[in-house]
């Protein structure tokens, strides 16, 4: 800027050399009023400039236009360079800041951030599933005001946030939440909301199974342990210990079945995928008729159902458990006289195996939690039909390896169906 001046002021110079001889040689006045005038027209170059310059920055915009004369070309030359510059970063932030809440609204997890005074400053979808929050009405509101539950409320206020809080979902009961709050920025909060669900299943079902397998090992060792003192301690004739033999007998049999049925389904569970071995159903079928007649007695109607076409691809080892299991049920669950119908249909779009019969029935509330380990609907009867509790677990698990379904349908008093429905990929020959 010093050249600048510098200019300035050899121009005011140049002017009072003109302006002398002329106020000298004609009249002082003349002299006086062309060096103002030169002065004036200098000023006049540079209030414009300036009145540009001021109208420009009250709105600053990235304009090429935006040009002057002289030593203010300089200036607005390196404002337009400084404009374009700043708008520049100030983009990239912009993508930056947008790629992050992008990543953020990407997470499987929920994010709140909140201020000193826990008031909302952001949150992603998944938070506002989880809480019920809608980030364009509640940014600013105090979380609790939203959040209301009473140990999320006293978590909050407690400040101790060294252990996750547990909380269950006021939108679904069934959802499980782990809370995490960790202190960032100064004195600013994140919240990360976990859905565990999932894992607090998997825990309960853990832990039922451990209950559950007590449960059925306690009751036939119980009589084990019984009769093994009676004999040791008390005399008896030979026809009271072969009952007692007997009976020991039995519920070791039983404590093998369920020992038996757990080896099965965890060797099902820790498989790899079944072979696309080709599973011949007229052979199968003939096999699991054959099989409910000798369980049966003489005692049922055993019917086959059968377009003969199409066979299964699969483990036959695991499909022949799965349909027998069915099978057996059908048969210990039908009173005598009672019809069991084996049925299997097949297509280009998915083949079906079905076990009808004409037994006792199942309350609809029971269904949706037939395939559950040891879950039973009346253990006293399950147990005297010889049922271990796990035989639908072991169809469950059998079906899912090889992309079927089961389903069931049943009314109380009139029978029940077992249904194991197929896709087109396991059908072969339809």
């Amino acid at each position: 800027m010093s050249g600048e001046l510098i200019r300035a002021v050899l121009l005011a110079c140049l002017a009072a050399l003109i302006a002398l001889p002329v106020g000298h040689f004609a009249a002082p006045w003349m002299g006086w009023t062309l060096f103002c005038v030169s002065l004036g027209l200098q000023l006049a170059f540079h209030f414009r400039n300036f009145a540009r310059l001021d109208r420009w920055s009250r709105a600053p915009v990235v304009d090429a236009s935006l040009e002057g004369a002289g030593a203010w070309d300089g200036v607005f030359g390196r404002l337009y360079r400084h404009e374009k510059d700043l708008r520049a970063q100030i983009d990239q932030r912009d993508r930056e800041i947008a790629m992050l809440i992008a990543a953020g609204q990407a997470l499987t997890d929920g994010v709140v951030l909140l201020d000193r005074n826990d008031q909302i400053l952001f949150c992603n979808r998944t938070a506002e599933m989880q809480l019920g929050l809608v980030i364009r009405t509640d940014r600013g509101q105090p979380i609790m005001n939203l959040v209301r539950r009473p140990e999320f409320v006293a978590y909050l206020k407690a400040a101790d946030f060294t252990q996750p809080l547990t909380l269950r979902s006021d939108r679904a009961e069934d959802r499980v939440l782990s809370i995490y709050v960790i202190p960032y920025a100064g004195d600013r909060r994140l919240m990360q909301i976990k859905d565990v669900t999932q894992t607090d299943r998997l825990d309960r079902m853990r832990r039922d199974f451990v209950a559950n397998v007590s449960h059925e090992l306690r009751t036939p060792l119980t009589v084990l342990a019984g009769f093994l003192e009676t004999l040791q301690e008390i005399e008896v004739d030979r026809d009271e210990r072969m009952r007692y033999l007997s009976l020991m007998s039995e519920q070791s049999q039983r404590m093998q079945s369920i020992v038996q049925d757990l080896l099965t389904l965890s060797s099902i569970e820790s498989a790899p995928p079944p072979e696309n071995e080709l599973v011949d159903m007229a052979t199968l079928l003939d096999k699991l008729r054959r099989d409910a007649e000798a369980l049966s007695g003489g005692k049922h109607q055993i019917v086959v159902d059968s377009d003969g076409r199409g066979d299964l691809r699969g483990s036959a080892a695991e499909l022949t458990s799965a349909f027998g299991n069915l099978v057996g049920n059908a048969v210990r669950y039908t009173p005598a006289g009672g019809t069991v119908r084996l049925v299997w249909k097949a297509s280009p779009q998915g083949a079906e195996f079905a076990v009808e019969d004409t037994g006792i029935g199942i309350d609809p509330k029971h269904i949706p939690r037939l395939t559950e380990r040891f879950y039973r609907v009346d253990r006293g009867r399950s147990r005297d039909a010889g049922g271990t509790g796990l035989g639908l677990a072991i169809v469950k698990h059998s079906l899912n390896r090889h992309q079927a379904q089961l389903d069931i349908t049943s009314t109380p008093g009139k029978g029940s169906r077992f249904a194991a429905r197929f896709p087109a990929s396991r059908v072969a020959d339809a």
